[in-house]
């Protein structure tokens, strides 16, 4: 009786090349671990670099924030006491005649003068004039509606006229804008007789305030 031999030559050869091959690439792997280790170092410290980035931002901005609102708590009180100035510099020139000659003349292109510095040195500081143009929207952050007037040429909750200059300080509200507000229907030529009969929903307005 012939007995099978217990290795076949074949199989052996086989398993020696499976062999090889695993050992030719668990040394590649052994080869390429330092890269591997490079990249994952370089991808850490690149996340490193990024948190401290955005945390420097993150530090600039507040700190500029701080720096305006010491800079705003410090002149904000002077500006409130120039704004009678501006105020009244304002009322002279409205009061003032347009076709003023001679001496008169001269006192109208002095006080304008005077009042374009001033408002330029408001500028400088920070210090900003809003007086919104009929049409414009109204915003409660910087304007105080002082009454509701119907109107067929601006639509509804639009600014209608200016009456007294508001002023803001590093994007806050000094003073609001006080202002005439469209009523809800206007611009639709419903304004008629409501706005002959001269009502007002808000009040008077003191034009010393």
């Amino acid at each position: 009786m012939t007995q099978t031999p217990d290795n076949d030559p074949i199989d052996t050869d086989l398993d020696a090349e499976i062999a090889a091959e695993q050992a030719d690439a668990e040394a590649q792997e052994d080869g390429l671990a330092p890269l591997d280790a490079v990249i994952a170092e370089r991808d850490q410290w690149r996340d490193r670099a990024l948190r401290a980035a955005a945390e420097a931002e993150n530090v600039k901005r507040r700190t500029e924030g701080q720096m305006n609102d010491a800079r705003a708590y410090a002149i904000q009180r002077f500006a409130r006491d120039l704004l009678g100035v501006a105020d009244n510099l304002e009322r002279a020139l409205q009061a003032a005649p347009n076709d003023a000659e001679g001496a008169a003349g001269g006192l109208v292109t002095g006080l304008e003068m005077t009042q374009k510095s001033l408002l330029s040195a408001f500028e400088t500081n920070g210090l900003k004039r809003v007086a919104p143009q009929a049409g414009e929207a109204f915003d409660p952050h910087f304007h105080q509606a002082m009454m509701e007037q119907p109107s067929a040429d601006v639509p509804g909750g639009a600014v209608i006229q200016t009456l007294q200059a508001g002023y803001e300080l590093f994007g806050r509200t000094v003073r609001p804008a006080m202002v005439v507000v469209a009523a809800k229907d206007s611009g639709t030529g419903a304004a008629g007789g409501y706005a002959a009969s001269g009502e007002t929903s808000g009040g008077n307005f003191d034009g010393k305030a």
